[in-house]
């Protein structure tokens, strides 16, 4: 099973943290940097020192880290237009010589957009499918041809759909729990299906729910990647799990029933469990990123019992 490490920064980060918790990641063997996207915290704080952008971070540490793959859970469809996403992440995939994974969701934190003037439409699964159809267009497209589209909500005309990506194709991964319309999306857009914060009997019905999509849509269900999105929270004994529960304002029993959390050999049990429903990757939401002595117990005593 595939462990990535993943990042909340809008609850507090700057660049430089985030950094240390890269290459942290990179140095202990795991596979992936991953954040996600948001301009305003959540919960209680003041949320000092403020949001950081998805997009600036990747490039930055594209150029910091040389293995680990990185991307987003998930850049939101409504922060930026999709012609101009399609640029910023070819350009960061060339930074990184061929590392980024690209998450994209609809967007749904209607505040950070109130707190920032970002337009917050009612119609936001359409505008996500567009956005797909346009940026896999865009980077599928021939040189030396042009791209055009004609939706509901963006136009392209004769666009050059420069510049390329590193990769032949960057994946993309599509998530959440919609009963229909997302397994359906990720059928057709898809390397990747994830499945946030959810219990083995939601995770195993939707992963369901997107190999029946796929295989309607006459994709081989296999081709996807399946994974889950979970908070980690592990230490040597009780009482570093109830510390380390404390630092992030969790209750160890809920974290416990709700994520991963617990010692070692507990996480790696319920690792294992999800592995047998489906998932062959795991991004592991830290939420405590000065902690770096607990990314170093994951990679030390968790991960070498996954197999």
């Amino acid at each position: 099973m595939d462990l990535r490490i993943f990042t909340e920064p809008q609850q507090g980060a700057d660049y430089d943290t985030l950094l240390k918790v890269a290459r942290a990641t990179e140095d202990l063997g795991f596979d992936a940097f991953f954040r996600s996207d948001h301009y305003l915290r959540m919960g209680a704080g003041d949320g000092l020192p403020g949001p950081t952008d998805a997009w600036i971070t990747l490039a930055g540490l594209a150029r910091e880290t040389s293995r680990i793959r990185l991307g987003t859970l998930m850049t939101a469809a409504t922060f930026r237009l999709p012609g101009v996403l399609a640029i910023q992440v070819a350009q960061v995939d060339q930074m990184s010589g061929g590392r980024i994974e690209f998450g994209l969701g609809a967007g749904w934190f209607e505040e950070e957009h109130s707190a920032y003037g970002i337009p917050f439409p009612k119609e936001k699964f359409g505008r996500l499918e567009e956005q797909l159809a346009i940026i896999t267009g865009l980077w599928g497209t021939e040189t030396g041809k042009t791209f055009s589209y004609e939706g509901k909500h963006y136009r392209l005309a004769d666009s050059p759909a420069l510049p390329k990506p590193a990769q032949q194709k960057i994946p993309v991964l599509i998530g959440g729990h919609g009963a229909s319309r997302t397994p359906r999306l990720a059928a057709r857009y898809a390397d990747e299906f994830n499945m946030p914060f959810s219990s083995l009997e939601d995770t195993e019905r939707q992963f369901g729910r997107v190999r029946a999509a796929a295989e309607e849509a006459g994709r081989n269900a296999d081709e996807l990647v399946y994974s889950n999105a979970l908070v980690v929270c592990v230490g040597k004994d009780d009482a570093e799990v109830a510390r380390r529960a404390a630092a992030i304002g969790r209750d160890v029993e809920e974290l416990k029933a709700n994520g991963l959390a617990g010692s070692p050999a507990e996480v790696a049990d319920k690792l294992g469990r999800y592995a047998a429903v489906g998932s062959s990757r795991v991004y592991l939401q830290v939420l405590d990123l000065d902690d770096l002595d607990h990314l170093e117990l994951i990679s030390a005593q968790v991960a070498p019992q996954l197999g």
